[in-house]
């Protein structure tokens, strides 16, 4: 037995976009990250911005912390 599946035009249309992760530009060298959507959010995580790299990314959501002395915070 074999499945049909039909395709329309307004389906096959339709785009799914994925928000950017959000960027932070902090004055600290140690960062807390959340989530920030409370009950919908993450565990707690203290993160390290290394001085060589200038930022780090939260391995929950993906946000980047920026420090204000990196030359990346100009970028964002």
């Amino acid at each position: 037995m074999q499945t049909a599946c039909v395709v329309t035009k307004e389906e096959s249309d339709t785009t799914m976009t994925i928000q950017a992760p959000e960027t932070e530009v902090v004055s600290q060298w140690k960062v807390a990250c959340d989530g920030g959507e409370g009950a919908l959010g993450h565990p707690r995580v203290w993160l390290s911005i290394s001085k060589e790299r200038g930022y780090v990314e939260c391995g929950y959501c993906d946000k980047k912390f920026i420090h204000e002395s990196s030359k990346l915070s100009d970028v964002e």
